[in-house]
């Protein structure tokens, strides 16, 4: 795994949660992810139904992740690729992500998650480590899953006991076609379900800095210079 892009574009606004006691809540953009590593890709409507899957509702902010395939087993690209956010954690607490997720059927319904520095595991597409399985609830069209544990034995929630400071969120991919749109993280247990990014949101995140992507079937380039198109 190449070095992750560093951005803080978020302590501000993690700063005054942490002074006012309010829930922290940070929605960010899949496409806007500090790195994402091929296979997976950013998917615009109409792709889906290249790869022979059916037509999906629109998406946040027009664009979603995932490694672009036919829902099949044993696809070729399972296990390659995965999106990093990098971000600012106020306070040392427990947290909580969701995932806005598209899921077609059972070959296309699950990704790997670790989130450092709580996770130990580097690489669970290379050991392949139940631990940090996320079986996403499946369906035709976008809807909100909490990241879970999905072992041998049964399916749990997932938290995380994290330190203030630096976190990197990565999302695996574990099957193709698994649509990501956004992920939604909360000091929170209590929460029903996540919330899109504003406009505000998106702004922060491409503060960041321009992130060098590659849009399936098209050549690499920067989420920005792609919306300018």
């Amino acid at each position: 795994m190449g070095r992750v892009a560093k951005a803080f574009v978020w302590a501000a606004a993690a700063t005054s949660v942490a002074l006012t006691g309010a829930a922290f809540e940070l929605a960010l953009e899949a496409e806007l992810a500090n790195e994402i590593a091929e296979p997976m890709v950013i998917g615009v409507p109409g792709d889906e139904i290249d790869q022979g899957g059916a037509g999906v509702d629109e998406p946040s902010n027009g664009a979603w992740v995932w490694a672009p395939g036919p829902p099949v087993a044993g696809d070729a690209i399972d296990h390659k690729g995965h999106v990093s956010f990098v971000v600012e954690i106020p306070e040392d607490d427990t947290y909580y992500i969701w995932g806005s997720v598209v899921a077609w059927d059972g070959n296309s319904d699950s990704f790997w998650v670790t989130v450092t520095p709580a996770d130990d595991d580097p690489n669970p597409q290379a050991s392949q480590d139940t631990f940090y399985r996320w079986g996403v609830q499946q369906g035709p069209a976008w809807h909100w899953d909490r990241v879970n544990q999905w072992l041998n034995a049964g399916t749990f929630d997932r938290e995380w006991e994290l330190p203030a400071g630096e976190a990197v969120i990565t999302i695996w991919t574990r099957e193709a076609a698994t649509m990501l749109d956004t992920i939604w993280i909360t000091d929170s247990q209590g929460a029903a379900q996540g919330e899109l990014p504003t406009d505000a949101d998106r702004d922060a995140q491409l503060k960041g800095g321009p992130k060098a992507v590659e849009p399936d079937g098209k050549a690499t380039t920067t989420w920005a210079g792609l919306k300018a198109r």
